[in-house]
């Protein structure tokens, strides 16, 4: 686990209830979404257990979120593109580190950075090669990834080969 620090609002009591006025709800429902990714990314977690999260519950202050208000922040999670549901049951999500536009630009970025345009690299080296250590797709999702690397290919700026297996599948910068 990471040295995450969590916010000063986490151990404010309101915080794990969901407020009733609208315009207050919808600011902390940003703020759990807000801490759900940066915990998650911070720790390298691609999924988050629904019922099984320790974001739910902050002992220091004796609080928890009831089931309601955990079902509540994981659907608004989910629609608002932080993550996707990987069952019919919802019991899991998949984190979205960052959305697939933005993980795209930082590809190509890294690319333009690290001297890999015009080159090859595998989708292996992508998320675990030390090429891309400290970058902010490193460790991330395959899946996430590969749509990324989807929207730079329907712009014409890669090109995706397909390998052996799916650690070998490559991609071209241009």
């Amino acid at each position: 686990m990471s040295d995450f620090e969590f916010p000063e609002y986490y151990s404010f009591p309101p915080f794990f209830t969901i407020q009733p006025v609208s315009a207050t709800r919808q600011k902390q429902l940003a703020l759990w979404r807000d801490l759900i990714l940066k915990y998650h990314t911070a720790n390298k977690e691609k999924t988050l257990v629904v019922h099984d999260c320790t974001l739910w519950k902050n002992e220091g202050i004796q609080r928890e979120l009831n089931r309601d208000n955990v079902r509540l922040i994981c659907e608004d999670f989910v629609n608002n593109g932080n993550g996707e549901w990987e069952d019919e049951a919802k019991t899991r999500i998949r984190i979205m580190w960052k959305k697939p536009e933005e993980l795209a630009g930082d590809l190509l970025a890294w690319a333009d950075r690290s001297g890999f345009k015009g080159q090859v690299c595998t989708l292996y080296e992508l998320s675990s090669g030390e090429d891309s250590e400290g970058a902010s797709f490193e460790g991330a999702d395959e899946e996430l990834i590969r749509r990324a690397l989807a929207i730079l290919e329907e712009r014409g700026q890669v090109a995706i080969f397909k390998g052996d297996t799916s650690e070998e599948d490559g991609v071209k910068f241009f």
